[in-house]
């Protein structure tokens, strides 16, 4: 059967036919939908995690047991992960164990940009890197048979663009894989350091079998041509490198970055005058082939920053480049809160009483742009209320003008041990939790906050109020940020406290399915001065043309403006 798949279906898709027993994710762009597809299959366990660390370690039990297993996450989640991932590389796996990375070169949804193929270098375990959705599916279908023949954990890489491309894939079928049998085996699983110290030559010996087996492996390949010009290149580079010239240079097409298959490099080295690296971010192939010893050229003729086209390839080679049709003229419009979104009301209460605000990653990072601009920084999860224990603990003058921010999955994902931090080290820090009751950046996915699983099914919920309090905390307190007078009455009375305080901030996001909203508000023109006063909240759905206006289609009643305005011309 042949089915169109974006990249994330087609690892999904994948993974599930190559045997896997077990899934667990934390949801982050560009590599949510894997672990979404996945949820679908009933035969299988599946379920997001709190963090990408705790999904790692599930994936490692459930290898351990003798299940094939993966997780799945973004670039900066293997940040998160790299603690069990560097330990997993000494245990090696019992089931075969595959950890799905996704990077966001150009970052369209990330604080930064790196590149995960150091993290493969580094841990030594081999990675994969599908091009396509054709080749994610037979990557990620093989993958559970590398990881079981090497004794190793496997990540497979890919980014954005190919996560979210389309492409036809001929599917085959489920290939049903009984666990294997679990045996205690306490020096091959134990990394206390006298085992550790023993398994370590074991890591060296493998990534040189594997890179013996790199040499004639189904993820590199060269193709030949009539030409003095050689170029290799991976990932969705030999897309572009395929668009700009087809078939009239010779390509070494690298699906397997690490490790690196020497032997094949040296061989189509020799064959061409001229030779090129081509990889998005960083020289990783280019520097180790001039480890070589072999002259390439690379870097000085393409960035190190953003995402290729078929015209970054065609400038750096000095062809003309290829007409881009022309956009048509319309307003920009820079990323928003929704109209409605209920973090609005309680950044507006911090920026009109000019606090200083510590930020976090999600849906509420976009409080730092105009009119409310009431972030002071943003740095990863979870540092939002760890950094505002530092910030106060270097100025205690400033405890009563700052506060942090997080929101209700990230402070389960990585706040809450700043929380304690807080509590046991005694800073007079305040912590807003910005409870919508949804991860709703990435997409709407369930937490341990909303009571329910990936499944949509029934599930223990964490209660915020009662964990803050047994993190330490003992001034805790709910406002709806609706209510504009409750939200600055709140921060004023926690930052007056001389004590570590927590206030949560709670209201479902405005896109749920279950939210009813109320009728459309409109402005009376009569009565409206033209002051401006409603324009402060930044929603998208007022609008000034001589008096304020309110798009109907747009509003959803929440009746935060109306409380702004002193004419009462809102309503």
């Amino acid at each position: 059967m042949k089915k169109l798949l974006i990249g994330n279906e087609a690892i999904a898709l994948g993974l599930y036919h190559g045997g896997l027993g077990l899934v667990s994710s934390y949801p982050g762009t560009p590599s949510t939908e894997i672990t979404e597809f996945l949820s679908k299959f009933d035969d299988i366990h599946s379920e997001w995690a709190p963090n990408e660390k705790v999904a790692t370690e599930v994936a490692f039990g459930a290898s351990l047991a003798g299940f094939r297993s993966a997780c799945a996450m973004k670039h900066v989640g293997l940040n998160v992960a790299a603690d069990p991932l560097f330990t997993l590389s000494y245990t090696g796996v019992t089931g075969g164990m595959v950890v799905c990375v996704a990077d966001d070169p150009a970052m369209h949804s990330s604080q930064n940009e790196q590149d995960s193929r150091h993290y493969a270098i580094a841990a030594k375990v081999p990675m994969l890197e599908p091009s396509d959705s054709v080749e994610a599916y037979a990557f990620a279908r093989s993958a559970f048979d590398l990881s079981e023949r090497f004794d190793t954990p496997v990540l497979f890489r890919s980014c954005t663009r190919m996560a979210h491309s389309q492409a036809l894939v001929e599917l085959g079928e489920r290939e049903e894989k009984a666990p294997k049998e679990y045996v205690k085996q306490p020096q091959k699983y134990i990394m206390a350091p006298a085992n550790a110290i023993r398994r370590h030559p074991f890591v060296e010996q493998r990534m040189k079998d594997i890179a013996e087996y790199a040499e004639d492996c189904p993820y590199n390949r060269v193709e030949t041509a009539d030409s003095d010009i050689g170029i290799i290149t991976c990932g969705t580079a030999y897309l572009y490198v395929k668009e700009v010239f087809g078939d009239s240079v010779n390509i070494l097409k690298i699906g397997m970055p690490n490790p690196l298959p020497e032997k094949m490099i040296r061989a189509f080295a020799a064959k061409v005058k001229k030779l090129f690296v081509i990889e998005e971010l960083d020289p990783v192939i280019e520097t180790q082939v001039r480890a070589m010893g072999i002259d390439v050229t690379g870097k000085e003729l393409f960035p190190m920053v953003g995402e290729f086209s078929q015209n970054t390839i065609r400038r750096a080679f000095g062809m003309e480049e290829l007409p881009c049709p022309e956009a048509p003229q319309v307003p920009g419009r820079p990323p928003m809160m929704c109209a409605g979104c209920p973090h609005r009301g309680m950044f507006y209460a911090l920026a009109k009483n000019k606090i200083t605000v510590l930020g976090d990653i999600g849906c509420y990072t976009l409080g730092s742009a105009p009119p409310l601009t009431a972030l002071d920084s943003t740095l990863c999860m979870g540092a939002s209320v760890s950094g505002i224990h530092g910030f106060l603990a270097a100025r205690p003058e400033m405890a009563g003008k700052t506060v942090a921010v997080i929101g209700d999955s990230t402070f389960m994902h990585s706040g809450m041990t700043g929380l304690v931090n807080i509590a046991y080290n005694a800073t007079n820090s305040t912590v807003i939790i910005l409870d919508n009751s949804i991860t709703g950046m990435t997409g709407h996915q369930q937490n341990p906050t909303t009571g329910y699983n990936i499944k949509g099914d029934p599930a223990a919920k964490v209660d915020l109020e009662a964990l803050c309090h047994a993190l330490g905390i003992r001034r805790v307190r709910v406002v709806d940020p609706y209510d504009l007078k409750m939200c600055e009455e709140a921060v004023k009375e926690e930052l007056a406290a001389e004590e570590p305080s927590v206030i949560i901030s709670r209201r479902p996001c405005v896109l749920l399915k279950y939210v009813k909203h109320n009728p459309p508000l409109k402005v009376d023109s009569e009565k409206c001065r033209s002051c401006r006063r409603c324009m402060g909240l930044g929603c998208p759905a007022i609008s000034m043309k001589g008096k304020a206006r309110i798009d109907s289609t747009l509003c959803v009643g929440c009746g935060v403006c109306g409380q702004l305005c002193a004419f009462d011309a809102i309503g």
